[in-house]
């Protein structure tokens, strides 16, 4: 306890005072002579097994796992909206080492540690912070979204019910972009990984192990199984960096001879020797004071806030749970992510300072320090071949939680937006808010209002359900007049979702082997590409809460702010920086590339949208706003309501109540609270206190760089005790209550709660 005690004094209030380090033999690393000091210690049939038998076999069992229990606890694996939302009951700690293993791509192992070594502490700081602050402003809009559209499967179809065709295929591409630029970052990161790491892994090898890990089980287990998955990837990550850390700083449990670059000493002495990059305090890579950091770290935040609304794959597992154990989720993720990142890099980096500070020069050429190859090259050195598996272990994890989300998203996209909207609708809609039954409006106005029964308290189909669980030929024929053809078609939208998995699956390898082909390198896919995104983010915002958005305003304020993103960006990187765009791949990522770029993109994005809507929308007073939320408020499956899922809390109105956004708002009054009031006490903390706390401080002295580090240490280790413990607890608890909900169900008359019209 007085370790942790002092460590806490010693961060956050500064009082240690030491000396610090004078006697420098070198100023500046010269770049390395050899063209790779990196030597693949793991061979190709290994690795195979490892990650296609090990992995992708453990994640089909997790996948038949996840279905028994969706088949004979909650009886509803039958459901389209199952595969793509798990129920929409995931519990609050799965919740939160969801988003922590989603938003902990592979590309953090590595990337972070190339941050580190240019800018120095204050880079890995800001680059966590960017990442954390976007992690705290989704909580608010996920209540938003379940307020003013609780049964929407994808933002998507927000987008379609609110504005129409037009702006819908925009969006439509502009999401499968999104998943493109991620689905990119994932195959450059792996190949990053795997290759340093295997011997001979060519990249058609690589591509077809990356396409297993990303579809291996989506078909089988849709996407309950990707949270069981991303609970053993943040578990595993979490242990394998204790696993790390303990060797390098409390054991001798590493290589002969690497003792001397892993000490407190020998750490301090050649960060303090190196210089960093222009811009840091004193030319330091011990500070915090770092302008290149500081602006990365921005425009990450931006980044990575527009690829969290854009991606589909983000609202998919975010929104998968109900309002407050979300947003308490995504509070407790913030947490967990501010320890990772830092975990991972401060051994690695401040070990290969170590050594090529002795050494004089870098030890590895630039082209592999901006891959992201000091990881790797590190835990090699450090571990052999136990470091090889400890890395690979952890980066497969990544690759699967991830790159399955990201299957399951284009999936969804496919499935709900593409081919029910466009290819092979059940009923060809006037409006995109005409029932799907009987084709009347489910908005009040002058027309005849849809008055379709509840599939809930339909006596038909609660036959055809008890028959569908018999054993059965494949062709069912369902007897319900009114609901039975929409679930067949729905049934046969369960054989398409399956196909449309695997052939998203088989594309990955053809894209794979495109962008290895292209050489483009990891840093430029991270930032670069998702810096394109930015100027999308404020249109999509605006259409979930702002009534008066329209069609043409998030159309127009996407193409302009694109447009403005891309040419201040070229603009920038012309004149500020040597060789201008014709050095493309460098100049586009330079910090005030970037920055000029995504803040160009947001503003002009944000003033367009704002301002067209202005002068088209067509909303003159309350109702019209009410009846424009009346839009959102509709999109509902009728096989599935969303009124099931909130059945107690809509108990609290008279029967036959119709829900509105109003009810739900007050439904949600707790829930949007916790968000608001939480996200500000959490921004306060990661926005202002934290970073005051460290401008503080000029260059570290030794004591100050020691209790960092131990800081640092002891947040991950609480962390391992919360993510190996509560999110299996929390679930075999939930599960418990099901089944024996199920068991009354079973031994009591069927008692139903009568659901307001769809």
């Amino acid at each position: 306890m007085r370790e942790v005690a002092t460590v806490v004094v010693l961060v956050l209030f500064g009082m240690t005072r030491g000396e610090q380090n004078d006697s420098c033999r070198f100023r500046t690393l010269a770049p390395s002579e050899q063209q790779s000091s990196i030597s693949p210690i793991l061979e190709k049939h290994e690795s195979a097994l490892l990650m296609i038998l090990g992995f992708a076999g453990f994640s089909i069992l997790l996948a038949i796992t996840h279905n028994a229990i969706r088949k004979y606890i909650y009886k509803d694996a039958h459901s389209l909206d199952t595969v793509f939302d798990a129920g929409g009951k995931v519990t609050l700690s799965l919740t939160a080492v969801t988003v922590t293993s989603q938003l902990l791509w592979p590309a953090d192992f590595l990337q972070i540690t190339t941050i580190t070594i240019n800018s120095g502490l204050g880079g890995c700081l800001f680059f966590v912070l960017g990442i954390v602050l976007d992690i705290l402003l989704f909580p608010i809009l996920s209540v938003e979204l379940k307020t003013k559209a609780p049964g929407a499967k994808t933002f998507l179809q927000i987008i379609y019910t609110r504005f129409g065709k037009p702006a819908h295929i925009v969006f439509c591409c502009i999401a499968l972009f999104a998943n493109i630029v991620t689905i990119t970052a994932l195959l450059v990161a792996g190949k990053s990984a795997i290759s340093v790491l295997t011997k001979d892994a060519s990249d058609e090898f690589i591509a077809c192990v990356l396409a297993v890990l990303f579809g291996s089980y989506c078909f089988l287990g849709g996407l309950g199984t990707t949270f069981y998955i991303s609970y053993f990837n943040t578990a595993i990550t979490f242990v394998g960096l204790i696993a790390i850390v303990v060797s390098i700083a409390y054991t001798d449990n590493i290589n002969e001879g690497m003792s001397k670059y892993v000490s407190i000493d020998a750490m301090y002495d050649a960060m303090s020797c190196i210089k960093a990059r222009e811009g840091n305090y004193q030319d330091s890579l011990l500070t915090f004071r770092t302008r290149s950091g500081a602006i990365y770290g921005l425009s990450l935040f931006f980044m990575a806030t527009s690829l969290s609304f854009i991606d589909q794959a983000n609202w998919q597992s975010r929104i998968a749970a109900k309002p407050v154990q979300g947003v308490i989720g995504f509070f407790i993720a913030a947490i967990m992510f501010f320890c990772l990142p830092a975990t991972i890099a401060l051994p690695a980096t401040l070990t290969y300072a170590s050594m090529a500070y002795e050494n004089g020069t870098h030890l590895l050429s630039q082209y592999e320090i901006v891959n992201g190859f000091i990881t790797p090259f590190v835990l090699e050195k450090i571990m052999g071949s136990t470091g090889a598996y400890l890395l690979i272990t952890s980066i497969t994890m990544a690759l699967m939680s991830t790159g399955s989300g990201e299957v399951m998203a284009v999936s969804s996209i496919i499935v709900y937006d593409i081919y029910k909207v466009y290819i092979n609708p059940f009923r060809r809609l006037l409006t995109p808010t005409s029932c799907i039954l009987c084709g009347r409006q489910k908005v009040t106005g002058n027309h005849e209002v849809c008055q379709c029964p509840s599939a809930a308290q339909c006596e038909g189909c609660s036959k055809d359900l008890t028959k569908r669980q018999q054993p059965r030929d494949f062709a069912v024929q369902y007897t319900c007049s009114r609901h039975g053809e929409y679930r067949h078609y729905e049934d046969l939208l369960m054989q398409h979702k399956s196909w449309c998995i695997v052939w998203v699956t088989i594309a990955v390898i053809p894209y794979a082997l495109l962008v290895y082909a292209s050489n483009i390198n990891l840093t430029w896919v991270i930032f670069f590409m998702q810096g394109t995104i930015s100027p999308f983010a404020i249109p999509l915002l605006l259409s979930i809460v702002w009534s008066r958005c329209t069609s043409s305003g998030i159309i127009a304020g996407c193409a302009i702010g694109l447009s403005g993103c891309l040419l201040a960006n070229f603009v920038v990187s012309e004149f500020v920086y040597d060789g201008g765009i014709s050095n493309f791949f460098i100049n586009t990522i330079q910090d005030y590339s970037l920055l000029a770029g995504c803040v160009t993109g947001i503003f002009l994005s944000s003033v367009v949208t704002i301002v067209t809507s202005f002068l088209t929308n067509k909303i003159v007073s309350e109702d019209d706003v009410a009846r424009e939320w009346e839009k959102t408020i509709s999109i509902n499956n009728p096989l599935n309501p969303w009124q099931h899922l909130y059945e107690e809390e809509l108990s609290q109105f008279p029967p036959g109540t119709k829900p509105t956004a109003a009810i739900m708002a007050k439904i949600f009054r707790s829930a949007r609270h916790v968000a608001v009031f939480g996200g500000l006490g959490f921004v306060t903390v990661f926005l202002v206190i934290v970073p005051a706390v460290v401008l503080s401080f000029g260059v570290l002295t030794r004591d100050q760089f020691s209790a960092y580090l131990t800081f640092s240490y002891v947040i991950c280790f609480l962390g391992a005790v919360f993510v190996v413990i509560a999110p299996p607890a929390e679930e075999m608890y939930q599960i418990f209550r099901a089944w024996k909900s199920s068991q009354n169900r079973d031994t009591q008359p069927e008692k139903f709660t009568e659901l307001s019209r769809l």
